[in-house]
């Protein structure tokens, strides 16, 4: 004889009903419903809207079952106080002839269900599928929060890489600064002194060549110490846009127009004059690679406390389905630090017509000066 190791099948926890009457008749109906129907059930019936907030207060259930209309109040009423709560169970209205109007508007609000009391045996059918689509309302509802806070750990994991980032590239162009630079220097001095006392001849000829290489050497570090993090930044978002539009120009022979209407752009934050900075030597960086532009335009503004950058081109434009690439890892990065510091970034693009880059930031507001009394007892700053 072959043992049967199939365990068996755990009891269903019975469903919690709240139920919504003032007839005893149809409490007693509603009971014998469930029990035919052989539905593992707890009733709790109450007949007003102050037994059905304690009871909810103080239990918890799995599902609503109400009349339309009760004494003094009505089914709408009680939804109204049941949909304030969070997590709140699904509420069935179980009524007669209310009339179509009344039960879309039922619907609309956002009972589960809406059944005639002469079609009373189709009750455990009602309930059961509302108890699914609540629970597939929950699961939902779950895995809406979960990404949300997954977006938001990766948000806070981007913004804690890119200030690591900008930290490393301001240790890294001091250290240029500080030693390669210094002993670059140091060097040329050397060699010039070589130059200079050395016989005629190879030896001459190899410390003016080896001057030369170091000439580059330096000009190269300092390039890179300067797009590391221009110190020039220290001097305020306007000079640092103006001196990197000047080396764009000089290093691609591309001519780049840079108009300023601001007149409080260089008090925001550092952090604020940073994301802007990054986001036009970005856009310079596309457009010497990608836009065969013949002229190049930069628009800085600060009207109405919002912070604006325009990068734009007279290039070939940028196809659609390029935005969309998934891979397009410079623009969506730049997005990415406008939306963290709280702005925007929109890229406009016409194939043949050029492509505009906007970056907007909102500025805090700057506190105002107090104002003092004079001797006259006016009041001035």
């Amino acid at each position: 004889m072959i043992p049967n190791n199939t365990e068996p099948e755990a009891p269903k926890r019975p469903v919690r009903v709240l139920h919504l009457e003032d007839s005893p008749a149809d409490q007693a109906l509603v009971r014998m419903t469930l029990r035919r129907a052989r539905v593992p059930h707890e009733i709790r019936q109450v007949d007003s809207l102050q037994g059905l907030a304690r009871c909810l207060d103080s239990e918890t259930f799995d599902v609503i079952v109400a009349d339309y209309r009760l004494t003094g109040f009505t089914a709408i009423d009680a939804w109204q106080l049941v949909s304030a709560r969070p997590g709140h169970p699904p509420l069935v209205l179980l009524s007669g002839a209310i009339g179509e109007a009344a039960a879309v508007d039922a619907m609309r609000l956002g009972f589960a269900d809406y059944l005639l009391k002469d079609d009373m045996a189709r009750l455990p059918h009602v309930i059961e599928r509302a108890l699914e689509v609540a629970e597939a309302r929950r699961a939902r509802e779950q895995a809406v929060a979960d990404l949300a806070e997954s977006e938001q750990r990766l948000a806070a994991l981007a913004e804690h890489l890119q200030t690591s980032i900008e930290e490393e590239r301001a240790a890294i162009a001091r250290e240029i600064h500080d030693d390669i630079g210094g002993a670059l220097t140091a060097a040329r001095f050397d060699l010039a002194w070589i130059g200079r006392h050395a016989p005629e001849g190879p030896l001459g000829e190899h410390a003016a060549t080896a001057s030369e290489m170091l000439e580059h050497a330096i000009d190269a570090s300092q390039r890179i110490m300067m797009n590391l993090r221009p110190p020039v930044l220290d001097q305020g978002l306007v000079a640092a846009v103006q001196w990197l539009a000047e080396t764009f120009e000089r290093r691609t022979r591309l001519p780049v127009r840079v108009s300023c209407d601001c007149k409080a752009i260089d008090s925001a934050q550092p952090a604020l004059q940073l994301v802007a900075y990054r986001t036009a030597q970005e856009a310079l960086t596309n457009i010497h690679k990608h836009a065969q532009a013949t002229q190049v335009r930069i628009d800085l503004s600060d009207h109405e406390g919002v912070l604006t950058v325009e990068v734009s081109d007279d290039g070939r434009g940028i196809a659609p389905e390029m935005l969309k690439k998934p891979r397009s890892f410079g623009l969506r990065g730049l997005a990415e630090r406008a939306r963290r510091a709280g702005g925007w970034m929109d890229v406009s693009s016409q194939l043949g017509r050029g492509t505009a880059i906007v970056l907007s930031l909102p500025l805090p507001e700057l506190p105002s000066a107090p104002m003092q009394a004079n001797e006259e007892g006016a009041v001035g700053p």
